[in-house]
């Protein structure tokens, strides 16, 4: 890991970046524990005239494919190792979900397993990041 940047305008980019991460993690909270307030708050109606909250889903794991494939592009396998690490989780709460709501073995398993699989993919990577000095 890198130490502090020196300049002033490094310095005020990577605070803003941190705290970008920090609004976005709020608004996924917000999301989880109050969804219909943050669901208006983000201009959907109520209750929803359609699938818009299935595209906002779709339009976040597109990103999140891009950012993946980004990542692979510029060989930044740190990065990758902790996408696929919280992506794990996300996996995992996925199955969760899926249990509390259906109970259907297919999807539940789906989820499980490739929580598995970014978890094994995460390890891997960590130690490809670390031989290559990154981690």
């Amino acid at each position: 890991m890198s130490s502090w940047p020196r300049s002033k305008l490094d310095r005020i980019v990577l605070v803003a970046c941190g705290l970008g991460g920090v609004l976005l993690i709020a608004i996924g909270v917000r999301y989880l524990l109050v969804p219909d307030a943050a669901a208006r708050a983000f201009g959907l109606a109520y209750p929803m005239k359609g699938s818009e909250l299935h595209y906002v889903v779709g339009l976040r794991n597109i990103w999140l494919g891009l950012l993946a494939m980004g990542f692979v592009a510029l060989r930044a396998w740190s990065a990758l190792a902790l996408w696929f690490a919280t992506g794990a989780l996300v996996c995992f709460a996925d199955a969760a979900i899926a249990a509390a709501s259906s109970g259907k073995v297919g999807p539940i398993a789906f989820h499980v397993v490739s929580g598995v699989i970014c978890v094994a993919l995460a390890g891997l990577l960590l130690g490809k990041g670390a031989r290559q000095g990154q981690a």
